[in-house]
């Protein structure tokens, strides 16, 4: 308590004092590197570089951060249901990752007020909020360890904003979500059966694989239909997230479907044109 008092007062002093007191009001913890942490909000639409002429943003954070994330609410979730199965487990820590519950926590946190990126860049890409906390987490991380993460996530996540039992057992429609997101970008996709057997006790099984134009996506197993294609659905969208290769050969699929449907269409002119 003392030495909280000492840390304030220091910051009294320090040009930065706002930033220093903000990550405190948001993380529970006065940084130490406060670097990591301008890093974690510099936007790649700032076109910062360094001396070398190197990218200075936030990517590299977001991607560490996005694992430590994932371990550490994957450690909450299997201390908070014992004897719960993999399964479970494994769609409960999606809800709490996914990208529209961390874009929703950095709004309420104050954490898109920080953000440093070009003008218009936010209303371009709803992921950024959700990008940021990861990023945020990342450097969190390298600052203060793996606890501190620990700690911001219990404490000032799962105490104050989400119930992990009303997460856990609210029932999510990957596929439906999926089917929303293709149907906004325009990307033809189907569910296609794979497989369809028995078991070693005899029960059913069942695996379906999701294409995107003529990408092929993610394949999820389930003990009927709908449980299999839910999993693949969860899966695609994950890869969709994060695999930015994968999202881009999707689009240029879909452009080159386009591209492909206006030269026949405009052969079909020239022949209507010709009798």
């Amino acid at each position: 308590m003392l030495s909280d008092i000492i840390i304030r007062m220091k910051l009294l002093f320090l040009k930065d004092k706002e930033l220093y007191f903000n990550l405190h009001s948001i993380t529970g913890f006065f940084p130490h590197n406060i670097e990591l942490y301008r890093l974690a909000f510099s936007h790649k639409s700032m076109m910062q570089r360094n001396e070398k002429g190197k990218p200075v943003n936030n990517e590299r954070l977001e991607f560490l951060g996005d694992a430590i994330l994932g371990a550490v609410v994957g450690d909450i979730v299997f201390r908070h249901f014992p004897g719960k199965r993999e399964g479970f487990l494994t769609t409960t820590r999606s809800k709490l990752v996914q990208r529209d519950t961390l874009g929703k926590l950095a709004k309420e946190m104050g954490i898109t007020k920080l953000i440093h990126l070009a003008n218009n860049s936010y209303s371009h890409n709803s992921y950024i909020g959700g990008n940021t906390f990861e990023a945020l987490v990342g450097a969190l991380y390298l600052d203060l360890g793996y606890d501190a993460c620990m700690k911001f996530v219990e404490k000032k996540i799962l105490t104050r904003l989400i119930n992990i039992d009303k997460v856990a057992y609210k029932e999510v429609n990957f596929k439906s979500k999926l089917l929303e997101w293709a149907q906004k970008n325009r990307i033809l996709i189907s569910f296609e059966l794979t497989s369809q057997a028995m078991d070693a006790d005899g029960n059913p099984m069942f695996e379906h694989q999701i294409m995107l134009e003529t990408i092929t996506g993610c394949k999820g197993k389930g003990y009927s239909k709908k449980e299999s294609q839910q999993r693949a659905a969860r899966l695609t969208l994950d890869k969709i997230r994060k695999d930015k290769h994968f999202l881009e050969s999707i689009l240029n699929s879909k452009e080159e479907r386009l591209k492909e449907r206006k030269e026949q269409a405009k052969e079909q002119n020239t022949k209507d044109e010709n009798g």
